[in-house]
């Protein structure tokens, strides 16, 4: 079969052929429908020989957003069927800890010790015609959505959810929200916060067509992310308190943004990939705020999110692409010039 691996350490990923991988005992092979294309890829082919080998294997096919037809049962498989239609639940676990137990997956205490990693995050994904999943429970229906247009809900929708999730109690009506990025997930996070609060929502980007992406998914306002920010946020809102900052760049330019939009019970919710410092304490931030870095999401929630697109309150901004050309979809997600999401379908 064809799969896009990573195999050079700084190179581009490589369509290669390999052999059609066969389910053992307990495993599910899926026949790859669609695969998302994420950042969180991007970030690992940019870690040098050191930081990668000390985590990952050479090579390794691409991809943690999976969906596809259920292919193959391995021995003792009962839970689904071959023909499902399903969405791959990427944060595997060892499904017997405490956190595990809530179907917190994501959050699993055990997955370091056991080398328990996700699906193109460790070990071969979904960016190939076949896949192997190690355990049913990983599966999580798709009934009649799209698998190209949702997909990317398995990160780009569960992520921002779960951030919003752990938010609810602060964003009642009257007060506002803040996205940080509005792109892969922050398009999502806008839709996610309409959907299930009545908050105003900002959109903050450095890119003139995301902003747009953002006012056409329901932002009330959308401003450049730059030194005047914070003043055009304060023109909108007045003095509605901000009660969350969803931040899906997670750098220190946008840390330093979100620190200035903070108030009293703020949550500043550091999501994307990156490394920033936070200045905290009595005397370093308002009263009861506080930062979070979630991680994300559990199987309970995957299966929230997809109702939500089965509802048809979310969607995700797609561009579709062969396997043949995946590669250009990471070129493409690293130029920045995607609109939404690049979505392979095999």
């Amino acid at each position: 079969m064809k799969a896009l691996q990573y195999v050079e350490i700084g190179e581009p990923p490589q369509i290669r052929e390999v052999p059609t991988p066969e389910p053992g005992p307990g495993q599910v092979r899926l026949k790859v429908t669609a695969a998302g294309a994420c950042h969180s890829d991007s970030f690992v082919m940019s870690l040098d020989e050191e930081q990668y080998t000390a985590s990952y294997p050479l090579p390794m096919t691409l991809g943690h957003e999976g969906a596809g037809i259920v292919d193959k049962l391995g021995e003792g498989v009962t839970e689904v069927t071959v023909g499902d239609s399903v969405a791959v639940y990427g944060p595997w676990g060892c499904g017997r800890c405490y956190q595990c137990a809530q179907g917190k997956e994501n959050y699993c205490e055990r997955a370091a010790e056991l080398g328990i990693t996700p699906p193109g995050l460790g070990h071969d994904g979904s960016m190939a015609e076949y896949m192997i999943v190690d355990s049913a429970r990983h599966l999580v229906p798709l009934g009649d959505l799209d698998p190209a247009a949702n997909v990317a809900l398995t990160d780009a929708g569960l992520t921002p959810y779960h951030a919003i999730k752990g938010s609810l109690p602060k964003l009642v009506p009257g007060t506002v929200a803040v996205v940080i990025g509005t792109g892969g997930l922050g398009h999502v996070a806008i839709q996610i916060l309409r959907a299930m609060t009545s908050v105003t929502v900002i959109a903050l980007d450095v890119d003139e067509k995301k902003l747009e992406l953002a006012q056409d998914v329901g932002a009330h306002h959308a401003f450049l992310s730059n030194g005047d920010a914070v003043d055009a946020i304060r023109e909108a809102t007045g003095t509605a308190a901000i009660a969350a900052i969803f931040d899906f760049v997670g750098i220190q330019p946008t840390a330093d943004l979100g620190a200035k939009l903070r108030g009293t019970e703020t949550d500043q919710v550091l999501i994307g990939v990156g490394v920033a410092s936070v200045t905290m304490g009595t005397l370093g931030s308002p009263y009861d705020a506080t930062v979070r870095a979630p991680y994300w999401g559990s199987r309970s929630e995957l299966m929230e999110v997809l109702r939500l697109a089965q509802a048809g309150v979310i969607t995700v901004e797609t561009e579709t692409f062969s396997l043949s050309d995946a590669a250009t979809a990471y070129e493409r997600l690293h130029e920045g010039t995607l609109r939404g999401r690049a979505v392979v379908t095999p």
